[in-house]
């Protein structure tokens, strides 16, 4: 069980002096390194509203942002000519690789026949049949982002159902849809911090209990006035939880009991194998979304029905009075999506690259293991298929507040930092590593060793 990371002495079990010691001398370490990044960024790139393109990009905890020249397989070089390992991929948007080989080819084929037309082609043909043979789920949609996959998803369910609210677990991830901004704070749902413009109380509306919390969900949906309850396979982009046994039979027993329809969110754990958590494990959504990884870098998201949510939908769409649906963006469904989604399905999303994933990510699983061991170091590692963590907390967590408490900022801004300049990067939030095709074991070994002098630095 975590206890809460930060306090006035330490975090995760290291003292905040001796964090703020290695964070400045890494700091640097970093500036010093890389004088054109430097100098290209400034104090920001002139034209960008908070010097970046999008506003996350101000949230890596170097001192700033890495111009990257190239990213090829699982490496990125910079503009300094500095060559990084990479295990952050893109926060799983490149999981299966910088370009991979078949994509790249899809692309530049397809640039030659348009980009956009509103029109399908001869990839929609082969791309509609390996969706539902690869997920299981028979009719799909395309979109370009997870967000709009989920937003679009949960407008179907409410329709279906007649139903308003929905229902999401506590320290979720589903992109930037307005409803699952909540948490629970003492036990009481409230908007998340820090929404912008947001003028709702969005706890109207939805729903939130704790993950694995069999009894909270059962109590909530018992109303029946919940539409669909959405969930992550796994708790990710928090500190990551894994569900308990049984706790996915009993949210499929208990959504079916109350008429409400379950969606499941693969973007992450897609990372398990070539048909997500989802097949692996026998999980039975109404909906499955995939965003990020589907089409190789190239931005897209789909999103499926079962045969019978498929039915209730088109009756609804025949009886509903005529008008915009609310779903949709102009650019999604766009041929370069077809072809890149078919490419990444085909032929980078197959049981071998999976098995080399999977296996690499387990050597990275032990590794990190046995440095923590021999420092003896209050933290652990989670992971799910070729997607894994550090946590610098006892573990293992059981539901989003427990992720929240073991949350320690200062203490992994700082590993962080440390780990880009031994040549590795991994995500800037929560300590995430993804293995791909293209990673190497002696990638792996390097952020195991790197990982390792961190670690005995920060113990010591």
């Amino acid at each position: 069980m975590a206890n809460r990371q930060s306090n006035e002495q330490s975090q995760g079990g290291v003292g905040l002096a001796r964090i703020r010691k290695l964070r400045t001398a890494e700091a640097k370490a970093f500036r010093a390194a890389r004088p054109k990044s430097e100098a290209a960024f400034g104090k920001g790139i002139a034209g960008f509203f908070g010097g970046v393109p999008m506003h996350w990009m101000n949230d890596w905890p170097t001192p700033f942002p890495i111009m990257v020249e190239r990213a090829r397989g699982a490496t990125i070089l910079d503009i300094d000519g500095i060559r990084l390992d990479d295990f952050c991929l893109g926060d799983t948007g490149s999981m299966f690789g910088h370009s991979p080989p078949p994509v790249a080819r899809a692309i530049r084929r397809q640039a030659d026949r348009g980009l956009t037309y509103m029109l399908p082609d001869e990839d929609t043909l082969v791309l509609g049949r390996l969706l539902s043979e690869r997920f299981g789920l028979p009719e799909w949609q395309i979109a370009t982002t997870a967000t709009d996959a989920n937003r679009f998803a949960l407008r179907v369910a409410r329709a279906v159902t007649g139903r308003p609210k929905i229902l999401v677990f506590n320290g979720c991830y589903h992109g930037s849809v307005d409803e699952t901004m909540v948490r629970l704070v003492d036990g009481k749902p409230v908007n998340r911090p820090g929404l912008a413009g947001e003028f709702r109380d969005l706890t109207r509306a939805t729903q939130v209990v704790e993950f694995n919390d069999i009894p909270a969900l059962e109590k909530a949906l018992a109303g029946k006035d919940v539409a669909c309850v959405i969930a992550e396979p796994v708790l990710t982009n928090s500190c990551m939880v894994l569900p308990d046994a049984g706790f996915h039979d009993a949210l499929r027993r208990l959504t079916r009991k109350a008429g409400t329809l379950l969606l499941i969110d693969e973007t992450h754990t897609i990372s398990t194998g070539p048909g997500g958590y989802t097949r692996r494990y026998g999980l039975d959504p109404d909906l499955f979304v995939l965003g990020k990884p589907v089409a190789g870098g190239v931005p897209a998201s789909v999103w499926g029905m079962s045969a019978d949510l498929a039915r209730r939908f088109r009756a609804y769409h025949k009886a509903k009075e005529p008008g915009y649906s609310g779903m949709g963006t102009t650019l999604s469904a766009n041929p370069l999506q077809f072809a890149a989604m078919r490419a990444t399905l085909e032929e980078v999303m197959t049981e071998a690259n999976y098995d080399h994933m999977e296996r690499l990510a387990k050597r990275l699983e032990a590794g990190l293991c046995a440095a923590i061991a021999r420092h003896r170091l209050p933290w652990h590692v989670a992971r799910v298929g070729a997607r894994v963590e550090f946590i610098c907390a006892e573990g293992p967590l059981r539901n989003g507040g427990e992720a929240e408490a073991a949350h320690a900022p200062a203490l992994e801004a700082a590993i962080h930092v440390a780990l880009v300049n031994r040549g590795v990067l991994i995500a800037p939030f929560h300590n995430m590593m993804l293995v791909s095709p293209a990673t190497t074991a002696r990638q792996v070994d390097c952020l195991v060793r790197a990982f390792g002098e961190v670690a005995g630095s920060l113990a010591a």
